[in-house]
């Protein structure tokens, strides 16, 4: 297919009536102690109230973000998941994901409440070190999650690292 035709089949496979765009779309439902979904981190360009318990978050292609999604039942907790997704571009493959479309690039998909304590406290650790979650380098994120699924404690984001991750990022421009 070519560029137009790709734009033909965005336009016509766009979620809930809403125009096609390059944007990741992101639906958050809060319906209190039953279904908590928000955003930990992210720079959203748009944002859509569909009513008062649900909006869309619309987000940048190559923007990151953290989806924590809690859910519960009449017997406990059903569901309690962190993800760190980087938005994708237009053409790019994705992996899919409840509640984001297209989907995106999973940096780091965590559940279970106490390891989702764990990456909460890490992205406070790195918002401490006065680093915006949004600007740390994705393959940290992997990293979080590829020590953490070994039981193994991740690495801190320092402010070196982070200026690796900047000029790293300049140069691939």
């Amino acid at each position: 297919m070519n560029r137009a035709t790709d734009a033909a089949v965005r336009r016509v496979a766009a979620p809930r009536g809403r125009a096609a765009d390059d944007f990741t779309h992101v639906e958050l439902t809060w319906i209190e102690k039953r279904i908590e979904n928000w955003i930990r981190f992210g720079r959203e360009a748009h944002k859509e109230i569909l009513d008062r318990r649900r909006r869309v978050l619309s987000f940048r292609p190559r923007s990151i973000f953290a989806l924590v999604r809690w859910a519960s039942n009449d017997f406990g907790t059903v569901i309690s998941r962190i993800d760190i997704v980087r938005a994708v571009e237009p053409g790019e493959a994705y992996q899919t994901l409840p509640f984001v479309r297209p989907g995106g690039d999973i940096l780091l998909k965590i559940e279970g409440w106490p390891k989702v304590e764990q990456v909460l406290r890490h992205i406070d650790a790195v918002e401490a070190a006065d680093i915006d979650a949004c600007d740390v380098a994705p393959d940290h994120w992997r990293h979080v999650a590829n020590r953490m699924s070994a039981g193994h404690e991740p690495r801190a984001y320092t402010m070196d690292r982070h200026q690796a991750w900047l000029k790293r990022r300049e140069c691939e421009r």
